[in-house]
């Protein structure tokens, strides 16, 4: 099956690292040092020492400046701060293809309160160029006696305790989301790393927004894989099915990154020496909080490996063509006593439910693996002490 026109444009944008830097080529440099600049003045010096390297820019396509800026991909992105949800927005909020126009806490992984002050704490660790607005989250109510303590910390971020002081001026992250897709109508593309709690709620208040959202990406379900919280339900899903369920059943274009994908790209110990060192903000804080994952993951489940769902999540929306999807017709049972969560596909033929989602089944894993390292590497280079 073809990709989508959208998986198309996204493929394009990929190749925005390469292309800026093309932009400019064959100029006098100090006329390409003028252009860069312009570009993004925060990520002039990176730009000029690296080159941004043609592994990204695969067909040697080359387009002017303005074009580039104009593909900057507006992103929103919902998640339940834990320690995968922090290396996705490592990821995320230093990659020049992006324009994180907010971060919006749910509850899941964490509660509510410890996602809230989780999200200040990887902000303050980060400190991105651009801080983008913020979003609270809330309680959900029905959520089971159910968390990821076990793997990340009763913070969720390897017991690191990163001190917080109390945010001011916030907002509901389902208000976050509402005010910036209204504002941008076609133009913003939400990511949902956690449960899908504030997503529904932002489409109960306001149900003409799946039609202004320009795509949702979620991490979550299961089509032949097995669960991680159920044999038959992912964490995401489990933990909210009631929502799960308002958000797949929307007008949304939606593209599902089911645990079928995410749980193929696992990361070994050697990922630590990888990862940037400790000179730079990103290196500094991913080496407090990665170390408990890896033990844990020994401890708890046996495993010499870890995944990271939702730095896959991230790869999705910025390297589509790594994922193979098709078109499927998805559902999520609510109250089910062994299927809570469970995400219901009709494959039947005919099939009698009409398709409402596109879905990863396939992963490079070894490139998206490899995009990942370059990613955090990237982010380290440009967040290095003495180099701002």
């Amino acid at each position: 099956m073809g990709r989508s026109n959208d998986s198309r444009e996204l493929s394009t944008l990929a190749g925005i690292r390469n292309v800026v830097f093309c932009a400019a080529k064959g100029r006098p440099f100090a006329e390409r040092k003028a252009t860069i600049k312009a570009i993004d003045p925060t990520r002039r010096e990176f730009l000029l020492e690296n080159g941004y390297k043609s592994h990204y820019n695969r067909r040697r396509e080359t387009y002017p400046v303005e074009t580039i800026l104009r593909m900057a991909r507006k992103v929103i992105i919902d998640c339940d701060m834990s320690t995968d949800d922090a290396v996705a927005l490592a990821m995320a909020l230093f990659d020049p293809r992006l324009d994180v126009m907010a971060i919006t806490a749910c509850e899941g992984c964490v509660a509510y309160e410890q996602a809230n002050s989780n999200l200040q704490a990887i902000l303050n660790q980060l400190d991105p160029d651009r801080y983008p607005r913020v979003g609270l989250a809330a309680p959900v109510e029905g959520a089971p006696a159910i968390g990821t303590s076990f793997l990340y910390g009763d913070d969720g971020l390897g017991n690191s305790d990163f001190p917080v002081s109390k945010l001011q001026h916030t907002h509901p992250s389902e208000k976050v989301i509402i005010d910036l897709v209204r504002a941008n109508p076609g133009e913003v593309t939400v990511v949902c790393l956690g449960p899908l709690s504030n997503l529904a709620r932002a489409i109960q208040r306001d149900p003409m927004l799946p039609s202004l959202i320009h795509r949702l990406i979620v991490t979550g379900g299961c089509v032949e894989a097995p669960g991680n919280v159920t044999p038959a339900a992912d964490f995401n899903f489990y933990f909210d099915p009631q929502s799960a369920r308002k958000v797949i059943q929307s007008k949304a274009t939606i593209s599902l990154i089911p645990l079928d994908v995410t749980t193929k790209v696992s990361f070994g110990l050697d990922l630590m020496q990888d990862i940037p060192g400790v000179d730079s903000r990103v290196g500094h804080f991913l080496h407090q909080i990665l170390p408990h994952t890896f033990r844990t993951y020994r401890q708890q489940l046996g495993r010499e490996t870890i995944t990271l769902n939702d730095a896959i999540g991230i790869m999705a929306l910025i390297e589509p063509s790594l994922f193979r999807f098709e078109e499927m017709a998805g559902d999520v049972e609510t109250h089910g006593e062994l299927t809570r969560g469970a995400t219901i596909f009709d494959r039947r033929i005919p099939s009698e439910w009409s398709h409402n989602m596109e879905v990863a089944l396939e992963v490079d894993t070894a490139a998206v693996r490899q995009e990942i390292r370059n990613r955090l590497a990237e982010a380290g280079a440009l967040t290095r002490r003495g180099a701002e």
